[in-house]
């Protein structure tokens, strides 16, 4: 009985370096594979290159040298002009809040649908859908500055995952929160892991390891250890 074809990785990153000027290497010689539906730890100090391989991914920066190839297509053959359209594909959760201030949650979260010409209507009900899944829509007239850390975080996520993304990156996203908080956050992130999106986490935080389904090390920008957790466990919303 013929086997089947095994299915091609959402994420694929082959001899990748990224070295800045005076020959400075942000990552070396990488090389990964990441499933889809996959929840996936960064981990190490800081300065490992954790944040670098996030920016590759959402081409917000390039690899010097190697390829990085996201659900069959390599980024090398996206052009500028392109990438606005590629990032559709992905939710992007960064270390520095960017909600603004002077708009509401249900606001906050509408507006990457609005941009993309989205009806008002549509872009209503889906904003609201995405707080609901990150228990923030009773918070959805609020303004950010009225919610405490937690809350705008998974403010983000929601906004993050409007677009309906296939990949997920998230840059730190428990820092500066309580324990509490931060399990609500990754309760949200596993939660859409478990209907398929690919999601990577960067953290120096050890104690939230055991979520994943696998975790990365890095340390002076090379990939020094790929394991999964013996104790990887999922928790919805």
């Amino acid at each position: 009985m013929p086997q089947p074809t095994p299915m091609a990785a959402m994420i694929q990153f082959h001899k990748v370096s990224r070295l800045y000027p005076g020959n400075i290497a942000a990552l070396r010689d990488v090389t990964l594979s990441i499933q889809q539906g996959e929840l996936v730890f960064l981990s190490g100090p800081s300065g490992a290159g954790k944040s670098t391989l996030l920016k590759l991914i959402a081409a917000i920066e390039r690899p010097t040298t190697g390829s990085i190839t996201i659900n069959g297509q390599r980024l090398d053959d996206v052009d500028r002009a392109g990438i606005p359209f590629w990032r559709r594909n992905l939710g992007m959760i960064m270390q520095q809040h960017s909600l603004l201030n002077g708009r509401t949650v249900l606001d906050n979260v509408m507006l990457p649908l609005l941009v993309l010409g989205t009806a008002k209507k549509e872009a209503t009900t889906r904003a609201r859908a995405a707080l609901e899944k990150v228990s923030m829509l009773d918070r959805a007239e609020s303004l950010p500055l009225a919610l405490s850390g937690g809350e705008q975080q998974r403010v983000e996520i929601a906004r993050a995952l409007v677009n309906r993304p296939q990949i997920i990156l998230a840059d730190e996203p428990t820092t500066s929160l309580d324990r509490a908080s931060a399990n609500r956050v990754l309760d949200a992130l596993t939660a859409f892991k478990d209907a398929g999106v690919t999601c990577l986490i960067s953290t120096h935080d050890d104690k939230y390891l055991h979520r994943a389904s696998r975790v990365l090390y890095l340390r002076d920008g090379q990939l020094v250890n790929d394991r999964r957790p013996v104790m990887s466990r999922s928790v919805g919303l």
